[in-house]
């Protein structure tokens, strides 16, 4: 994500940063395009990749809405259990 969030990379550079193969890559970017987080724009031939912030921070939100419940039900539960213990 770092290697397209402030320019747009082809399939081919972001894997050069990688010991991973370039078709693997392509998966990877495809995965990211099919969830909305990156976006695909074709010049010719190639096929250009950059991330696409506004996702990401919906993502972001969403995820931490789960670790802020999590976080409240931990507390919750170690609270009873210190009473109980009380």
């Amino acid at each position: 994500m770092r290697l397209v969030w402030a320019q747009e990379c082809t399939a081919g550079e972001v894997a050069a940063h990688f010991e991973v193969t370039r078709p693997n890559i392509s998966k990877h970017l495809r995965v990211l395009r099919e969830a909305g987080l990156v976006t695909e724009r074709r010049d010719g031939t190639r096929r250009l990749y950059r991330a696409r912030p506004q996702r990401l921070a919906e993502v972001q939100a969403f995820v931490a809405s789960f670790w802020d419940d999590s976080l409240a039900q931990i507390k919750s539960s170690a609270e009873t259990d210190a009473r109980r213990r009380s």
